[in-house]
Parts: structure tokens; sequence; C-alpha cells
């Protein structure tokens, strides 16, 4: 590992988490940085999405970003189980967070506002309507073709999504996507017309968060309230065998969602209700089998968050797991030391990674299995059974240091066995 005496030029594509964190954490090492987002503007899409505690540390590090995320994030301490006719289950105690760390939930949008003005603060350049239409990389170089034009870099770093172009250089063939066999339909809303039917308004409670999972056959219905009573976001996961090759997204039709949940208690049924159809969309949960490699043949340029592991939303860990590849790739990169070390920083960052987000998208399988194929006779006589698992080893975790202290072993590991190649099979 050498010494910095020259500024590595990372190229970043997708201003999504992964991509922001892993600008903000290459410019904290004075690295030059840009990123090239495909959407002409900052969107203020989505809805409700969770950072664990594994994440929330990393929002820590990054001076002011706490203070402006503490107001607009949901603050409950844990979550109430019900059975679809409304009987009460148990209570999840969120009570790991005092001794793992902070978790941050609210808005998508309003959380990644934030996250991009500090990578903008930082000195991140984020270029706008900027689509990247070609990957390219020789032994020393990495680069992109964008709006017709070719960027050069030392290495890219592709964030671009599930549906990612960068995916094809990497496996050398197109991988289409699948249908996980399920959807959810979801929204965010202002609470404004639940507080109209006495069904539902005591959830627009100012005092404190609120935070209900109704589980039922093969559906579960999750609603959090938050910004003091203000605002509502609910998820609710069904069976769904669509094709989603022409769309993965759509407008969501408020009649379809209740016929989802037809026989389930009054109160599921007036939260969608009192939905507004330009609120709700219809999302087809895309589910790709894991990658082989999520490094270029000349290993310059590397897949991060959903362009290399696509989460299912149970296992809540989509978004953190993102940033926790843009912390290491940038530690990596780091510690390489030099332009000539890149393919070592992205072969060790891959076998840093791989098996650690292996196995958390698992946990979107068993955690959803959990509750969709519980048998509801036994689930009423063991309430407990339903919690969802806090497993230390996902939460309780630092991806920045874990870097410092894996890499040089990590390296050696390689350079021992350099036909080392992941195993996508957990």
């Amino acid at each position: 590992m050498g010494s910095h005496n020259e500024s590595l030029r990372v190229l970043i594509v997708g201003a999504g988490f992964g991509g922001l964190t892993a600008a903000i954490e290459c410019r904290k090492r004075n690295f030059n940085v840009t990123v090239f987002e495909s959407n002409a503007s900052r969107r203020q899409l989505g809805d409700i999405i969770s950072f664990g505690s594994n994440s929330g540390r990393i929002f820590r590090t990054w001076p002011g970003v706490e203070d402006k995320l503490d107001p607009i994030c949901h603050h409950g301490d844990g979550i109430d189980f019900r059975t679809y006719d409304d009987e009460f289950l148990c209570r999840q105690m969120w009570d790991k967070d005092a001794i793992w760390g902070k978790r941050f939930g609210g808005h998508r949008g309003e959380i990644h506002e934030v996250v991009w003005n500090h990578a903008i603060e930082q000195g991140v350049e984020i270029k706008l309507a900027s689509k990247v239409e070609e990957y390219f990389e020789t032994e020393s170089e990495a680069g992109v073709v964008v709006n017709g034009e070719r960027v050069i870099g030392d290495v890219v770093l592709a964030g671009d999504g599930v549906r990612s172009l960068a995916r094809t250089i990497v496996l050398g063939f197109e991988d289409k996507p699948k249908s996980s066999g399920y959807a959810v339909y979801r929204s965010w809303m202002p609470t404004e017309d639940l507080k109209k039917d006495p069904l539902t308004a005591w959830l627009a409670d100012p005092t404190k968060d609120l935070h209900f999972g109704w589980l039922g056959p093969d559906v579960h219905f999750l609603v959090a309230t938050l910004q003091k009573g203000k605002a509502l976001s609910w998820v609710l996961t069904h069976k769904d065998d669509a094709d989603v090759e022409e769309s993965w997204s759509a407008p969501g039709y408020v009649e379809e969602a209740v016929k989802a949940i037809a026989n389930w208690a009054p109160i599921c049924h007036a939260i969608i209700r009192a939905t507004p159809e330009d609120r709700l969309v219809d999302w087809k949960l895309v589910f790709r089998d894991p990658l082989p490699t999520w490094i270029s043949p000349k290993r310059r340029i590397a897949l991060i968050g959903d362009a290399a592991h696509p989460f299912l939303p149970t296992s809540i860990q989509g978004a953190s797991q993102s940033m926790e590849d843009g912390v290491t790739a940038a530690v990596c990169l780091e510690l390489a030391g030099s332009k000539a070390n890149v393919p070592e920083a992205l072969r060790v960052f891959e076998k840093i990674r791989y098996s650690r987000v292996l196995a958390a998208q698992q946990t979107g399988v068993t955690n959803r299995d959990a509750w969709h194929k519980a048998d509801f006779d036994y689930v009423r006589k063991n309430p407990e059974s339903v919690k969802l698992p806090q497993q230390e080893w996902v939460f309780n975790f630092d991806a920045r240091q874990h870097a410092y202290d894996v890499y040089e072993q990590t390296s050696e590991e390689l350079k021992k066995d350099p036909d080392w190649k992941p195993n996508p099979i957990l």
C-alpha cells in the first residue's frame, strides 16, 4: 500500500444513498469526485425508508446531518403487531438501539435531501440530467459516456439501481430482473382525512409517533406516523406475479389495494380509503439471483447498492447496506494508496462485502416468510413468534472501522489466492 501523492478521480453513477455515501466518504479522503445523475432534478419522491443502527452510525459521523434528520424522522420506540382481524398479538420494542446505535426512518425524499445537501457541502460535484449510456475501462483508467461525451476517471462506482447498465459490463451479458412473486402498495400522506373518521382519527396523535403491523395469510400491512402526527406512511405487501419487464412501479388504485385485504379489519380499509390516489404507488418487487461478481474484468468498475444486490423491503436493510458499500469502497480506495492499486482496492472491497450482503439479503426472505407463511392458529397462541429478529451481526456493525481492520489481511489473502471468486450461495 502506497501513500496518496495524487488525487484519485472517482466517477460515481447514481445519486441514491449508496452513491452519495460513496461520494461523501471519497471527498473526506480528498479524492476528486463526480456524481452523474440521470434525473434532471433532485426528486422528492418516495415514502417511508428505514436505516438501521449500522447505517445510522454513518449519518452520525457527518457533521450536522443528525440534527437535520431528527425533526423529520420517526421517533417511536417499538411496533405493535396485530392480526388481520385486529387482535393484538405483541409489542416489539427497539430496545437494542440504546446499545447498538440509533436508527433513522422517515420520508425517503426528505432524508435524501439532507444527504444530498451534505454531499454538496463537502465539495461533491453532482451532474444532473446526465444519463450514462456506456461504461468502459482499460488497464489504467475507467470511464463513462454521458450524453454522448466520454468522461475518464481512475475508478467508476456504479450505483445505477436495480436496472443497472453497469451490470452488463461486469457480467458480460444482460441480467434480466425476475418477479419476486410479491408487490407492495405504498403511500405517504398527510393525516387530515384520517382525522375526519372516528376509526382512524386517533392515529394523528401529536404527542407520539405510532407504528403498527397487521399480519394476515400471505399479506402484511405496516403503518407508521411521524412528524407529530402530521404524516402517515403505509406499506401493504401482497402476492403478485405480474411481469416486471415493462414496469416495476406504477400508479396504485385504492380499490385494488382494498381488495388485497378484503376480509381484514375495518380500520385497515379505512386507512387505505383515506389515501389520496395520487399518493398511492404499486411497486413490483424485483428479484435477482446473487451476482457471481460485482467488479469488472479489468477491476476498474464496481457495482454498489441495488446495482449489485437488490433487497426485499422485509430485510429493512437495502439502503443501509448500500451505505455500507459506499463507506467500504472509499476506505479501500484510500488504503490501496495509488491509482495503480485501484484493482486491488476493488477486489478487497468485493471480498469484504460479499458474504455479509448475501446473508443480509437472505433476511428479507426469512422475515417475509415468517409473516406470510405463518399458521395463524399457532400465531395467536404464540404471538412472540411474529417479532422481527434483531440480529447483532446486522445492526451492531461499523462498516468503516471493519474495512480499516481487515483491509490488509484481505489484500494478503487475495495475493495468495489470485483466482478467488465470490460464492453466491449462502
